[in-house]
């Protein structure tokens, strides 16, 4: 498949950040992007509402349906996929992009927060999958994409803050478990992760704020590694763990320098980032 025209995506907290990106690049190709976020009112800590994020997506050549979810609701999630199939016929890939974060040891965790992160990451993943897939089951080249790291359990990945990887490792767990179930289907599951930070509003207001920033990649790096996944036939691509540009570079991809927000600075590594997984090219600075 060369391109996404026509296809519909259903995307979870896409009013910003990685979700928004990769409503962009889907948008670049003629896509309809339903718009499956939280924020309907500006924040002044946050950019972006789902109606200025469908409005982006428009200018850049897509159709928006921007709808109110709070992926916790079981109704919501369940209205949204309805309307979503309504409006555009169907759907074709469902990105499952919403998560919580808070890196906070156990003592400093209440577990309101953990609640939280749980019913976000690891539930609101499960649910919004299991109910696109009636909607998958009928569409010629089927995807579920996870943001979620590799399944590699180790201590480091947990001891600092148990909680939040429980949560981001419980993505993963699903994108195993439906990967399988779904195979005969013909639904690809897949994960997705960063090796490097991404400039994100997390990024900035959570782990290290405009330095750390400098050291990351753009959100055009998830982007364009998504784009990639979904034109790739459901029945050959399935059950993967795939690193972005380990997969990038694999499908032909040389340049990577253009994705750094600060060519001179040596580019943070991402938290899960398996040891063994060894970069197609440098991340050191560049002047």
């Amino acid at each position: 498949m060369s391109t996404l025209a026509g296809k519909t995506l259903f995307i979870t907290g896409a009013s910003r950040g990685i979700g928004l990106a990769i409503a962009l690049r889907a948008a670049r190709d003629g896509a309809n992007i339903a718009i499956a976020a939280k924020t309907a009112e500006p924040n002044p800590k946050l950019p972006g509402t789902i109606y200025s994020a469908a409005e982006e997506i428009e200018k850049a050549g897509g159709m928006a349906l921007p709808l109110v979810v709070d992926v916790r609701d079981e109704a919501q999630v369940r209205e949204a996929l309805e309307k979503t199939a309504a409006r555009f016929g169907g759907v074709d890939i469902v990105v499952n992009n919403a998560s919580a974060i808070s890196l906070t040891d156990s003592q400093a965790t209440d577990m309101k927060r953990f609640d939280l992160m749980q019913q976000i990451n690891a539930r609101g993943t499960f649910m919004v999958s299991k109910f696109a897939v009636p909607y998958l089951a009928k569409a010629e080249n089927p995807h579920i994409l996870m943001l979620s790291p590799p399944l590699d359990m180790r201590e480091k990945w947990f001891s600092a803050h148990t909680a939040y990887s429980m949560a981001k490792y419980g993505m993963s767990l699903v994108v195993l478990g439906l990967a399988g179930e779904l195979r005969r289907k013909g639904i690809a599951v897949n994960a997705l992760w960063p090796r490097t930070t991404i400039a994100t509003s997390a990024v900035k207001n959570l782990l290290g704020g405009d330095a750390l920033m400098r050291a990351s990649r753009t959100p055009d790096i998830i982007a364009d590694a998504a784009h990639m996944i979904f034109r790739k036939p459901s029945r050959e691509l399935t059950g993967k763990f795939l690193i972005d540009d380990t997969f990038l570079f694999e499908n032909g991809v040389r340049d990577f320098d253009h994705y750094r927000v600060d060519p001179t600075v040596s580019l943070a590594m991402d938290f899960f980032v398996p040891e063994d997984s060894v970069p197609p090219v440098s991340l050191a600075k560049l002047k």
